[in-house]
Order: C-alpha cells, then sequence, then structure tokens
C-alpha cells in the first residue's frame, strides 16, 4: 500500500492527486493500490472484449463454420441487449451485498468460462449446430457482463476517489485498444492463419477474464451501505420517476446510442466491395480511435462529464456528416475516406462510454449505484432491442437517410445534455 512505485505511477496518471471526493479516510489511504487494480482489471476485460467483438471477430467466424446468416444476426443484439436487460433484476441483489467486488468477481470468472465455451464449440461443430451453441455461449457471457455492469459503479464509487474515476477507465481503455491494435495487424499483415488466429485470440480473451477476477478479488473494499431499494425489480422505476436528471441523462443516451449503432450503415454506404477490401483498416482505425482518445476523454470526464456527453455528440454528429458529404462527392469508396470517418466516430463514441459512465456514478447517491446503472441500462436495453427499425429505415430509403436521421439525434443529444446539472466537484 505504501509502495512508492504504486503512488508515482497514481500520481502520473491523474490530476490533483491528494483529491479524496467521495472516500472515507480509509478507502484514500488504499486509493493508490485501488485505483491500479481498477485500471489493470479493466484493461484485462476491455482487451478480452475486442478480441471476441461480436460485430466482427464472432460474425467472421460464424461465417466461416458455415453457420446460418440467422444466428450471425443474433450476435450483436445477444450481446448488447443481454449485457443490459437482466441488470434490473440483479440490482436488488447485488445492493444487499456488503462487498459488491464479488459479484463483479463472479462476473469476470462466468465471462471467461464463456468464451471458452465459444472456443469448445468452434473447435468441435460446424454449421447450424455451431451457430446455436456459440449464440448460447454468448447469452451467458452477456448475462455474466451484465452481474459485472451492475456492479462495478459501486465498486467504483467506494474505492476510487470522485475526480480520479474517469482517468482509471480511460487509462484502462487506453491500455485495451493497444491491444486489439495488434491483433489487427496480426490479422492484416497474413503472417498467421487467420482462423487460427482468431481461435487463439478467442481463448486468450477466455484466460484474460479470468485474472482480471482474481485482480479485483484482492482489490481493498469496505462495506458498502445496504440498500432498503425493495426487492422487486420493477419498483426501482420509481427511480426514473422521481429523479428528473436521470430521466434527462437517459434520454441523452438514448440519443447517443446514434454513435453506437451508424458503422454498420457506414459501410453499407460504402458499398460491400469497398467496405470488404477495407475490413482491416477498419478494425485499425477503430482501436486507434479508442487507443488515442479514451485516457483523455476520461481526464476530461473528471473534470465535466456533461460537458464530455456534450462533445461527443456535436463530433459524432460532424464525423456522419462527413461520411455522407465524402459519399455525396464519391470519395467514401477510396482507401482512406471510409476508415477516416470511422475514427472519427468512435473518438466520440468512446467519448460517449466515458462521458456517461462517469456521469452516472457521481451522480448517484451512495448505495444506490447499481440501482441507477440497472435501470438507465435496462431503458437502453429495451431501445436496442427496436434498434432493428434501423434495419427496415435503411432498406426502405437508403443508408444515407439513415445515418442523416442518427446525425440529428446526436445533435438532439448535445441540447438535452446541456440541461445537465455539473456533478463532478471543483
Amino acid at each position: 500500500m505504501k509502495s512508492p512505485g504504486l503512488n508515482d505511477v497514481f500520481e502520473l496518471l491523474v490530476d490533483h492527486p491528494k483529491a479524496g471526493g467521495g472516500l472515507s479516510e480509509a478507502a484514500k489511504a488504499y486509493e493508490p493500490q485501488s485505483f491500479l487494480r481498477h485500471t489493470a482489471a479493466l484493461a484485462m476485460t476491455k482487451l478480452a472484449d475486442g478480441l471476441i467483438d461480436p460485430k466482427l471477430v464472432l460474425s467472421w467466424l460464424l461465417t466461416s463454420l458455415g453457420a446460418p446468416a440467422f444466428y450471425v444476426g443474433l450476435l450483436v443484439p445477444i450481446r448488447e441487449a443481454g449485457a443490459l436487460l437482466p441488470q434490473l433484476a440483479l440490482a436488488s441483489w447485488v445492493e444487499g451485498l456488503a462487498r459488491r467486488k464479488w459479484a463483479w468477481v463472479a462476473g469476470s470468472v462466468g465471462q471467461g468460462i464463456s468464451a471458452l465455451a465459444i472456443l469448445f464449440c468452434a473447435l468441435r461443430f460446424e454449421g447450424a449446430v455451431a451457430g446455436g451453441l456459440i449464440c448460447g455461449a454468448l447469452a451467458i457471457l452477456a448475462l455474466s457482463r451484465s452481474l459485472c455492469s451492475v456492479s462495478y459503479k459501486d465498486i467504483l464509487g467506494d474505492t476510487v476517489a470522485q475526480s480520479h474515476r474517469g482517468s482509471a477507465t480511460g487509462t484502462a481503455s487506453s491500455l485495451a485498444s493497444a491491444g486489439v491494435i495488434v491483433f489487427a495487424i496480426l490479422l492484416m499483415s497474413g503472417l498467421l492463419p487467420r482462423e487460427g488466429l482468431v481461435l487463439v485470440a478467442i481463448g486468450l480473451a477466455g484466460c484474460l477474464w479470468g485474472v482480471a477476477a482474481s485482480v479485483m478479488a484482492g482489490l481493498h473494499e469496505e462495506g458498502s451501505v445496504v440498500s432498503g431499494v425493495s426487492r422487486n425489480p420493477l419498483s426501482q422505476f420509481r427511480i426514473l420517476r422521481d429523479d428528473a436528471q436521470l430521466r434527462r441523462f437517459v434520454i441523452t443516451r438514448g440519443l447517443l446510442v446514434s454513435t453506437a449503432l451508424a458503422p454498420p450503415y457506414m459501410i453499407l454506404l460504402a458499398g460491400s466491395e469497398g467496405a470488404l477490401s477495407q475490413l482491416g483498416a477498419l478494425v485499425l482505425a477503430s482501436s486507434l480511435a479508442s487507443l488515442l482518445s479514451s485516457y483523455v476523454w476520461g481526464r476530461l470526464s473528471d473534470r465535466s462529464s456533461r460537458r464530455v456527453l456534450q462533445l461527443s455528440a456535436v463530433g459524432g454528429a460532424l464525423a456522419l456528416i462527413l461520411a455522407l458529404a465524402l459519399s455525396a462527392f464519391g470519395f467514401l469508396q477510396t482507401i482512406w475516406a471510409l476508415p477516416m470517418a470511422l475514427f472519427m466516430l468512435m473518438i466520440s463514441y468512446h467519448g460517449v462510454r466515458r462521458g456517461r459512465s462517469t456521469y452516472l456514478v457521481d451522480m448517484s447517491p451512495e448505495g444506490q449505484r447499481a440501482a441507477y446503472s440497472a435501470v438507465s441500462n435496462t431503458v437502453i436495453g429495451a431501445l436496442l432491442l427496436v434498434s432493428g427499425a434501423f434495419g427496415a429505415l435503411a432498406g426502405l430509403v437508403g443508408p444515407a437517410v439513415t445515418l442523416l436521421v442518427f446525425a440529428i439525434m446526436a445533435v438532439a443529444a448535445a441540447v438535452v445534455a446541456h440541461g445537465l446539472d455539473e456533478v463532478e466537484e471543483a
């Protein structure tokens, strides 16, 4: 705890190392160690997420195994909505735990086991059987992820000071992005068989989740306040009714879903030939955006997560408008145009992720962070379930109009976020 090395690294990574807003005196004494445990564990889990990304890695894997397109289409909804919707039911149980790190540890172990199950299915089965079993394993992974998500806000709030939380998550994201970049370069290089590389990456992801669980298990966490929230999950929606700022935050976050949903439609806009030939460059552009921006967004979020949400919304709208302009002038099929537009969009997307996470932790009352997170995530999960309507819209009017709708949503998010309170300490 007193190691000069730990303190030096901690002081290098945060603004105002002596600040301890939101922590007890005992938690302040352990904060350098806690900060670095958070950073290490999150970096490993985020790298694992990148190695097993359903949008790219698992979609390619199922296609190579001959699974029907039906199962490929299920991957992203299972992963995204499956990680959000269960949180409402899990929140009351998590808030009944004195030390909530054990919920996160269990969720990380569950994700690791699920990843190894996906690897086993890929090695043993093909076709529809492989598709169905891998989707089932991904559903368990998503459920385990929801347990990590619903417990993490309380753990972070109880062990890392208010002005340092964005730095912890941002640093972890940047470290993980560097690992994903190495993976992308290997995929592009052709030095190793692509199928073998993908299978090794999935196995490595499972191991990373296991190691992250052991790191977080050593976190010094004082007993959290046990909430008196009703055990009826639906009763927690009263929080949304009673807290106007939470409602505004959820509306802002719902509008910002546009930054997450837009990339596939940008690829459609470019046309199949242009997009497929640039797949490696797109993965690299996405990873570089995370590497270069996540830490900066985290530091800015510690100062004003509300402003980060606004800046990210405006940046996302500009990136989408740029993609539309490049398409209109016939440049989107060039080798540089689509990766550049995606790079700009993903910078904004990571700003949204850092800003919304930091804002929710800092605005939530002590002992109710799990409930606030669960209610917010449940609403967004339900929104993601119906996001297939955008696919229908694209089929009717084309991806350009769909991207224009997303740009308008991003601008609206910036306007709504302007009315959010500043929740960070001066």
